[in-house]
């Protein structure tokens, strides 16, 4: 399909490139810098062989591969985005190519004993006799999502020489800002013209997801007094006591760490504290759109109970919904599930199919109006120093990019 090394060199090539996006950030891109590697892809997409290339003000980018059947054909899409989490730091990847991996300890950094284990990360076991690439441990990889452009633009390169393999027309898209969920918030729909689209940012390889979090952020605010702590009986309120009342209350067991599947969460990502202010930054995820909306009743619930104990209002909670379920969106067309499974199946690939524990540009652009499930990009562990791919994985995924797009090509 590809040989090793060029898509190697072509993801490696990405991936130094730093792509941070920030969330304090107000412009689309949200980092000038993600800049860099958008201007870089028009380039490449041009010098491949792609039409209507274009980047807009806002640094999104489409291209199209025109169909090469006389029939008429479905126009199908592939998206995936080119930050990275601001979670960990992206920049100075440094890559590491580990050749047929031995199913032993990797020693990313050994000045630093950072070492990537399958004692603890099982599924490295899955690629014994794989190549590997990792980070050196002290930044994450970026295989999210700088391996689904990789397999995509690759896959476009393989269909413009083999015009053998018949075809619709493909489109294109490259977005910023998924990291902090602004993918899609700017693309536009109408002007992809896409009947369908598969994002292509998944983890293990036979990953085939339609289904993800409902997902809504909420900012829990707490007022406190404060005056000299040799005077305070009677008059200090220690907002830090009372918020850690808040956290305590909310079920213990129902965060990510003792959750898994189908089960929803509260996290806690960020306390501020002072005494007379603290703030609590907490993600509410559930698949379930009923159990969701009781989520979100509970947070709420709970500051009011807290108010009358406390006899005045000195808890308030503020809760924006940032994303659903797409699974509404796609069953009245599990037709294009059906494709990628196939697909799959003809590329010896076991489909995975199982929600996405998070969501995806595809999750907003389903209810934009384009459907788009998620398929496997092949990385593991991303937003952090563990974060590696396999790179069979990807060529597998390239192998189901071409595949999907010769099955939709077919007449009927």
């Amino acid at each position: 399909m590809i040989s090793k090394e060029k898509l190697i060199k072509r993801f490696v090539s990405y991936v130094t490139v730093d792509t941070e996006s920030d969330p304090d950030s107000d412009t689309t891109p949200s980092s000038a810098k993600q800049w860099n590697l958008a201007n870089a892809l028009v380039q490449e997409l041009k010098e491949i062989g792609l039409q209507e290339v274009t980047i807009d003000e806002n640094a999104y980018i489409m291209a199209t591969l025109p169909s090469n059947v006389n029939h008429e054909t479905p126009t199908i899409g592939f998206v995936s985005h080119f930050d990275t989490t601001p979670d960990f730091t992206g920049a100075k990847v440094n890559p590491q190519i580990i050749e047929n991996y031995d199913g032993k300890d990797i020693v990313l950094n050994a000045k630093e004993n950072i070492i990537l284990s399958p004692d603890y990360f099982e599924d490295l076991l899955l690629y014994k006799g794989q190549t590997l690439i990792t980070t050196d441990g002290t930044t994450l990889l970026g295989a999210d999502d700088k391996a689904g452009i990789a397999e995509i633009i690759s896959a476009m390169e393989y269909l413009v020489n083999h015009p053998e393999i018949k075809h619709g027309t493909i489109r294109i898209g490259f977005t910023p800002d998924e990291e902090i969920g602004r993918g899609a918030h700017k693309f536009d729909v109408e002007k992809f013209g896409a009947d369908w689209a598969y994002t292509m940012d998944g983890s293990q390889i036979g990953e085939l997801e339609y289904e993800n979090f409902n997902a809504a952020g909420a900012l829990v605010t707490v007022e406190g007094k404060i005056v000299h702590p040799g005077y305070a009986k009677g008059k200090m309120v220690n907002s830090m006591y009372i918020a850690t009342d808040y956290i305590n209350s909310l079920p213990r067991l129902e965060t990510p760490e003792h959750t898994e599947d189908r089960q929803g969460f509260f996290h806690l990502y960020s306390v501020k504290g002072e005494v007379d202010s603290t703030q609590l930054k907490y993600i509410i995820r559930d698949h379930d759109k009923g159990h969701f909306e009781a989520r979100k009743e509970i947070m709420l619930k709970l500051a009011g109970e807290l108010n009358a104990q406390l006899g005045k209002e000195v808890v308030t909670v503020e809760i924006k919904d940032q994303y659903f379920n797409m699974r509404e969106k796609i069953e009245p067309v599990m037709h294009i599930v059906n494709i990628a499974e196939q697909a799959m199946k003809n590329a010896d690939i076991a489909p995975l199919i199982k929600p996405i524990r998070g969501g995806t540009d595809g999750s907003q652009l389903s209810f934009m109006g384009l459907p788009c499930p998620n398929i496997f990009a092949g990385g593991h562990n991303f937003h952090g120093r563990f974060e590696y791919v396999p790179v069979e994985s990807m060529q597998k995924a390239i192998e189901v990019i071409v595949g999907i797009c010769e099955l939709v090509g077919k007449e009927k």
